[in-house]
């Protein structure tokens, strides 16, 4: 019997939803060990100074304290994704607010907050830059003074002639000079969009046992093991194969959990102690001193013709990275997956600057960068149509990129759906039909990614019941991974899904996988599962007995030709007395293959949506002198329940996916064209336009009693 019909394409249930829902799941400050101790972090107050002295004496007597360890007591420990930038704690510099100097571990948190307390350290106050503009200035205070000298520098990509430059990214195509001789108009635009935090749940939790034989046992909510435990190798100089990473639940991600943290740190503390010590961050330390999304500006200038065809483009994007480098995965942000856009332009040159200030270490987020940029172009592009007096969506017709075009960047795309799922979003979105009351509007807003491939592998036994084992190395951080794994199994094995049961693996009994990113899971992880089945099948056939045990590693390649897109159209409600904006309802149109699971397909749409929606109308972490302000969960407004307008879903079936069974990825399509959306309705419903993100009530109120156009525009 032929049971794929009936499991690929299936709302099967969530594998870990019983566990989740009754309390039985268990995240990494969930785990205790015989003798315990509970770390705390002393953090820096200053955003650039000197370390002169640190006393911990006072802190040592604390009853209780049975580590203290302090960054001029362990010079030279850097730790990082790539560029290693980031000291494990710091010996003669902090870089700003939040930076790590040193650390207690007690018997009790209250023990180890009162060490922390007692301990003195002698600052001498530097000047600091907090503006990534005035970061790159000639006499701008210099964070790092050789940043080619770390570990892991990208040497190709160094932004070696920008003061406080980190990395540069850069692309040209076509004759940019040209372009513009042969425009009718051309309009240049800024943009800016604050940083924010990635909204997790579960703050980031390390724990370390060190066994009698110095192997050391590792539990952290990070949802890439394996690189987890390369950075706390490196960081403190142990061999990889002397650490295990023992996998836990992970309570969201959204890209801010791919790192090792206060793995390093609790392990010097358990060294010390000689006892298992585990460190919780707390909800303020997650909000000021963690990874955030990177404060961003970015200029636009486009040129057209007056019949609205785009004939060159140049973009010049600043991230403000904040104090390191360290919390990306390829010390950048990987913009090369979206930077070209939708459309077709012959000649274009794109620049990506991240320079170092002194504020919070920016990490990744869902798509990094990608909702910043999408803002800035998509508005952008509005502002084109307008200018030639075009409607917003006959502009964009006549530019979107067709299949086998290349795009912005000089990539031929080969699959291409861009036009399809616009057009499937206006229609739902009711594009042209008269708005239905005063201060009304609509806007359109498209996005389109490359996916990453990689490293990926599972382990899968044929039970002699009949039933099949997987052993996954892919952390599921909520997007049900390992329930698409479960369908998978049973699909290619021609079982029903009870008879598979799927656990995550420690980083001794899996082979090696990077983790989730770049919307590849399904694709990597999904095509080891069906390979690792397709061996066990041959193997049958060719008489093995069981049970028989798989183990099967490939590195998917990064499908270059390939770019999915999703479209979304806002429709808002503007008061012009105050200002306030209402959502009133989103449509949200995608370009997929076969839908393995509908349930959790349409779960990654939705809360793509509103977290694209948050990062529109609410989230902004509000920073003054470098000290973030609103650092905790009261004063960052997530959206909730309440906040959420009617959400509407148009899936746009084609060919060309490249996951299993012609699957496409989803994971980070639904959340960055939302806020550009949103943006280009409210210029439509108040005729006028905000500049910069979050788009609040008072930002609107100040621009329309304010006669002028808002800074940023011609």
């Amino acid at each position: 019997m032929d049971l794929e019909s009936t499991i690929i394409g299936v709302s099967v249930s969530r594998i870990e939803g019983p566990e989740k829902v009754t309390g039985g799941t268990r995240f990494a400050a969930d785990v205790i060990l015989p003798g315990m101790l509970s770390g705390k972090i002393l953090r820096s107050p200053h955003p650039h100074a000197r370390i002169r002295r640190v006393d911990v004496s006072a802190a040592r007597r604390v009853p209780g304290v049975k580590a203290v360890v302090t960054g001029p007591d362990n010079p030279g420990y850097y730790m990082g994704k790539v560029l290693r930038d980031l000291p494990v704690l710091c010996w003669d510099r902090v870089r700003y607010i939040g930076d790590r100097v040193a650390a207690v571990a007690a018997e009790t948190p209250e023990a180890a907050e009162e060490a922390l307390l007692l301990i003195e350290v002698e600052y001498e106050v530097l000047p600091a830059v907090f503006d990534p503009l005035e970061a790159m200035r000639p006499d701008a205070p210099l964070l790092h003074d050789d940043v080619a000298a770390y570990e892991g520098a990208p040497l190709h990509v160094l932004a070696k002639d920008v003061r406080n430059g980190q990395t540069r990214l850069a692309w040209t195509k076509g004759d940019v000079a040209q372009g513009f001789r042969e425009a009718d108009v051309v309009l240049e635009h800024s943009f800016s969009v604050p940083s924010r935090h990635q909204g997790y749940l579960e703050p980031y939790a390390s724990v370390i046992s060190i066994d009698d034989d110095g192997r050391v046992q590792a539990w952290c909510s990070s949802k890439a093991p394996f690189r987890a435990r390369r950075q706390l190798a490196q960081a403190v100089g142990l061999p990889e194969e002397q650490i295990r990473v023992n996998v836990v639940a992970v309570g969201g991600d959204f890209g801010g959990k791919g790192d090792a943290r206060d793995l390093p740190i609790a392990y010097l503390l358990s060294k010390m102690a000689n006892r298992p010590v585990k460190i919780v961050m707390s909800s303020a330390e997650e909000l000021t001193a963690s990874n955030p999304t990177h404060p961003t500006f970015v200029t636009i200038r486009s040129g057209v013709t007056r019949d609205g065809r785009l004939t060159a483009r140049e973009v010049r994007t600043v991230h403000a990275s904040g104090a390191y480098g360290a919390m990306k995965p390829r010390a950048y942000l990987s913009t090369h997956h979206y930077v070209g856009g939708g459309y077709h332009i012959p000649n274009t040159s794109f620049e990506f600057l991240q320079v170092y200030t002194n504020t919070t270490p920016g990490g990744y987020f869902r798509a990094p960068g990608a909702h910043q940029y999408t803002f800035a172009l998509e508005s952008h592009t509005d502002l084109l149509a307008q200018e030639l007096g075009m409607d917003p969506a006959e502009f964009r017709r006549i530019n979107l990129l067709a299949p086998g075009q290349e795009d912005a960047l000089g990539r031929p795309l080969r699959l291409v759906n861009a036009r399809e799922v616009m057009e499937a979003a206006l229609e739902a979105g009711r594009w042209g039909q008269p708005k239905t009351g005063p201060g009304h509007g609509r806007g359109v807003a498209i996005f389109g990614r490359q996916i990453g491939g990689g490293i990926a592998g599972a382990v899968v036994t044929a039970e002699a019941d009949g039933t099949f084992t997987v052993i996954s190395p892919t952390v599921d951080i909520g997007t049900g991974t390992h329930t698409i794994e479960q369908q998978i199994v049973a699909s290619e094995m021609n079982v029903q899904p009870s008879q598979v049961r799927v656990r995550p693996g420690d980083t001794d009994s899996t082979p090696y996988d990077e983790g989730p990113r770049a919307s590849r899971v399904t694709y990597t992880e999904g095509q080891a599962v069906a390979k690792a089945c397709e061996q066990i099948r041959q193997a049958i056939a060719d008489g093995a007995t069981l049970p028989l045990t798989v183990t099967f590693e490939h590195e998917a390649p990064e499908p270059d030709d390939i770019t999915y897109f999703s479209a979304q159209v806002a429709e808002v409600q503007v008061d012009s007395e105050t200002g306030q904006v209402k959502v009133l309802r989103l449509v949200t149109a995608h370009d997929v293959g076969t839908v393995i699971n509908p349930l959790a397909h349409q779960g990654q749409i939705d809360g793509g949506v509103v977290t694209g929606l948050g990062l529109g109308v609410t989230e902004e972490l509000v920073t003054d002198g470098g000290q973030v302000l609103n650092g905790n969960l009261g004063d960052y407004k997530l959206p909730t329940m309440s906040d959420i307008p009617p959400l509407e879903t148009v899936l746009v079936h084609s060919a060309g996916g490249t996951g299993p069974y012609d699957a496409k990825a989803i994971g980070e399509l639904a959340n960055n064209a939302t806020a550009a959306a949103i943006a280009n309705a409210v210029a439509d419903a108040a005729g006028c336009r905000l500049f910069e993100l979050p788009i609040t009530s008072d930002r609107v109120y100040a621009v329309l009693k304010s006669g002028r156009k808002p800074e940023g525009s011609d």
